[in-house]
C-alpha cells in the first residue's frame, strides 16, 4: 500500500472506494499521476471537463473573478449570473418565459426539480412522478427516489414517496401517464446504465403525453448537456420542448455548478422563500460557467462533439475485437458494448495503458472526453483502447 492509499483508508469516508491513482496536474485530455505517469483521459472526469485540464479560458475566468467577487449570497445579485441565466435560456430555446435557478451539483438540480414537480397541480391533486428503470438522477434522497436502481435506495429507504419507476418503453409510457402524473423525469440518454438511448420516438411521445395529460416534462440533461451528445442539449435531437431540463457536470468545465431551466407555464411554479441555496449561483462559479460555454459557443465544440463522436465510433468498431458487440450514444457520450462481462477488467488494462475511461457496468465502457479532442487524440485512444481491449481478452 502507497502513503497516499494509506491515508485515503484512514481519512476518507467509506462511501468512496479506493481511487485507482493519485492525480496531480492535466492539459488538455491528458492528466499526470503523482509518479509521472500520463494518461489520456477519455472520461473528463465523467463528463465534466468540458475544455480538458487546465484550458487557459477556464483558468484565466477563475483567477479573474476570483481576485474580484467570489460570494455574495442570493440577497444580492452580480453580473455573471445574469449573464449566465440569459446564455441558459438562449441555448435550451426555452424563449422570453424562460427562468433559471442555480445551485452546485447535479443532485441539488434534481432536487430542485422534484420540488418543481410537486407544486405541479394542473387539474386537481397529482401525487405520482414518473421515472424510469435503470435512470440516475443522483444520490440525495429525493434525487435517489428519482433514481431507478433499487439496490442504490434500499439501504435507505423509505424514499419520499409517490415516484414510480417505468421500463423505457413506448407501451410502458401510454400506460403510466395519466391526470394523476405531476411529472415525468427522464435522461436522454441514461449514463450510468451503459449509456443507452431511449426507444426511437420516445421523447416525443413522453411530450406528447405529458402535455395531453398535464404533467410536466422534466428532462435530465446533467450528463447529456453542455454540448455532450453534439447539440447543445440531448432533447434538442427529439425536436422537442420540455417544461425543464436539470443541467450541472459539463457547464461549469470542472467547477460545481448545477441548475434548473424552466420553460412556459412552469418558470410560475416556484415562489419566494420555495427554495434557495447559500452557494448557488455564485459570482466564481457563474463567471466560471459562462467562460466555458462561451468557448464552446466560440470555438464550435458542439459540432465538433457531434463529428468525433462518429469518427470514435467507426475507429472503435474499426478495432475488430471480438469483444466488441456495438458502440451505443451520441457525439461524445458513447457506451462501447462487450461480448462478456469484462469491462472492469477492460477498463484496468487501460489505465494500465494509459488511458482513462469507465466501466459503467459489467458489460459496457464509458467514453465521455473532453469535447475538444481532435485526431491525435482519437488515434492515441484507439491505439490504447486495443491493447486493453486484448489484454483483457487474453
Amino acid at each position: 500500500m502507497t502513503d497516499w492509499q494509506d491515508r485515503f483508508g484512514r481519512r476518507i469516508m467509506k462511501s468512496i472506494g479506493m481511487p485507482l491513482r493519485e492525480l496531480d496536474h492535466g492539459r488538455g485530455a491528458w492528466v499526470w499521476d503523482v509518479d509521472g505517469r500520463e494518461y489520456l483521459d477519455f472520461l473528463a472526469g465523467v463528463a465534466v471537463n468540458s475544455l480538458g485540464h487546465a484550458h487557459p479560458v477556464f483558468v484565466d475566468a477563475v483567477s479573474r473573478q476570483a481576485a474580484k467577487l467570489a460570494h455574495v449570497s442570493n440577497y444580492f445579485t452580480t453580473e455573471p449570473v445574469l449573464e449566465l441565466a440569459e446564455r441558459l435560456v438562449r441555448l435550451a430555446g426555452a424563449g422570453e418565459h424562460g427562468r433559471t435557478w442555480f445551485g452546485n451539483s447535479g443532485a441539488e438540480a434534481n432536487e430542485a426539480a422534484f420540488k418543481l414537480a410537486r407544486l405541479n397541480h394542473s387539474g386537481g391533486a397529482r401525487t405520482r412522478i414518473l421515472a424510469l428503470v435503470d435512470a440516475f438522477h443522483g444520490r440525495t434522497m429525493g434525487s435517489m427516489a428519482l433514481t431507478g436502481k433499487p439496490h442504490m435506495r434500499q439501504p435507505f429507504e423509505p424514499m419520499p414517496g409517490g415516484v414510480h419507476h417505468i421500463p423505457a418503453t413506448l407501451e410502458a409510457l401510454e400506460a403510466a401517464v395519466d391526470e394523476s402524473v405531476a411529472a415525468l423525469v427522464l435522461e436522454p440518454i441514461q449514463g450510468e446504465a451503459g449509456v443507452v438511448e431511449l426507444p426511437d420516438g420516445f421523447l416525443r411521445a413522453a411530450r406528447d403525453l405529458t402535455h395531453r395529460h398535464g404533467a410536466l416534462l422534466i428532462v435530465d440533461e446533467i450528463q447529456t448537456g453542455a454540448g455532450r451528445t453534439g447539440e447543445w442539449f440531448g432533447f434538442q435531437h427529439a425536436g422537442i420542448e420540455p417544461d425543464a431540463i436539470t443541467v450541472a457536470k459539463g457547464i461549469g468545465g470542472g467547477f460545481p455548478i448545477g441548475g434548473l431551466v424552466t420553460f412556459g407555464h412552469a418558470s410560475e411554479l416556484f415562489q419566494k422563500g420555495m427554495h434557495g441555496s447559500t452557494f448557488g449561483g455564485n459570482p466564481l462559479a457563474t463567471a466560471t460557467a459562462n467562460a466555458v460555454l462561451g468557448e464552446i459557443e466560440r470555438a464550435g465544440l458542439v459540432e465538433n462533439a457531434a463529428r468525433r463522436g462518429i469518427q470514435l465510433r467507426e475507429r472503435i468498431l474499426g478495432l475488430g475485437s471480438p469483444l466488441v458487440t456495438g458502440v451505443r450514444g451520441r457525439g461524445l457520450l458513447l457506451g462501447v458494448a462487450l461480448a462478456d462481462p469484462v469491462a472492469e477488467r477492460v477498463s484496468h488494462a487501460a489505465l494500465d495503458a494509459g488511458l482513462i475511461v469507465n466501466a459503467a457496468n459489467d458489460r459496457s465502457i464509458r467514453l465521455a472526453p473532453p469535447l475538444i479532442i481532435g485526431d491525435a487524440e482519437i488515434d492515441e485512444f484507439a491505439v490504447r483502447f486495443a491493447a486493453a481491449l486484448d489484454a483483457a481478452a487474453a
